[in-house]
């Protein structure tokens, strides 16, 4: 019995030809990325910004606009209040204070007046600038590492016009994912940076599928016309890409919905990551190849001409 499909097993759709529009979209979308990153900039959460961060437990639901009614009329610059977990549990963020330690005591102790000792105050913290701004460097470094692995194993794994090819969508996932997020002004934390290492994580792993059915198929048939030969790779691993993709978003999904404000900035980056990697995996990463001279003779020899029919082609794992 044969396993479900979402995608026919002999679908051919124009991928490669239509590579120039793919090449548009994506220089429009990097370029509008950078332009909200340069102008709009991120909303930087704690791990970056610096502050005071506390969670609390009322005895009932809380009134979130009341409580920031009267947090907001301490003076003690941006405060943002948000639920989670339960309607009884409110993270409560607080800018950095100008002032040393002292100056953040004073903030929490006035916190906790206003509220008064109806509340339970679970956790309280302070993330000072010097551990922000090694925090958010480490982050930086931390993608960047990430991305030069997957060229190194890609360029062992494949050619190095593979691994230029895995790099140039991974690049594009990492910014469309940072330029998502200055647009629609959700905090950037220290859960993004480990959401965007998922991100290319997951979008080279796509990418890496469709690559070894491009060799596969290089090794098979000599003389094919090579974009046509790209474009059959791609489809003959679209089906898996699919179902791959639905399947990590029915969990995203639930996680979105059902996990709560904590995660919930960490799941939507995961859902446009998945997204956007799928797409930059079929429509970039492959299509690149066409400009990039592949070397089809040494990985060619000694294996089968294309007059071996169509026949011989590796049916699609389910």
């Amino acid at each position: 019995m044969r396993g479900l499909r979402f995608i026919p097993a002999d679908i051919n759709i124009s991928f490669i030809p239509k590579r120039i529009m793919f090449f548009i979209f994506s220089a429009v979308l990097i370029t509008s990325s950078v332009g909200l990153f340069l102008t709009k900039g991120l909303n930087y959460g704690i791990d970056f910004q610096g502050g005071i961060l506390m969670e609390v437990r009322t005895d009932k639901a809380a009134s979130i606009s009341a409580m920031r009614t009267t947090l907001g009329n301490l003076g003690l610059g941006e405060v943002a209040l948000q639920e989670f977990g339960q309607p009884t549990d409110v993270l409560i963020r607080v800018q950095r204070q100008e002032g040393g330690e002292g100056a953040q005591q004073v903030a929490v102790e006035k916190v906790k007046a206003a509220l008064g000792s109806g509340v339970d105050y679970r956790r309280t913290e302070f993330v000072g600038p010097k551990v922000s701004e090694e925090l958010f460097w480490d982050g930086v470094m931390a993608v960047s590492l990430a991305i030069l692995a997957i060229l190194v194993y890609i360029w062992f794994r494949f050619e190095w016009q593979f691994g230029l090819g895995a790099i140039v969508a991974l690049t594009h996932d990492v910014l469309s994912t940072i330029g998502m997020f200055a647009l629609l002004g959700l905090e950037f934390n220290l859960s993004t940076v480990a959401a965007v290492l998922t991100i290319a994580g997951y979008s080279i792993n796509d990418t890496v599928v469709v690559y070894d059915r491009v060799r596969e198929n290089l090794r098979k048939y000599k003389k094919k016309d090579f974009g046509e030969l790209l474009n059959d790779s791609v489809n003959q691993t679209l089906s898996r890409t699919v179902m791959t993709s639905v399947t990590t978003l029915l969990a995203l999904l639930a996680l979105y919905f059902l996990g709560g404000a904590v995660i919930k900035d960490f799941s939507f980056a995961m859902i446009w990551g998945v997204i956007i990697g799928t797409y930059s995996s079929i429509c970039l990463a492959v299509p690149m190849l066409m400009y990039l001279n592949v070397n089809r003779g040494g990985a060619l020899a000694g294996e089968n001409d294309d007059e071996a029919g169509p026949e011989t082609t590796t049916e699609e794992l389910p």
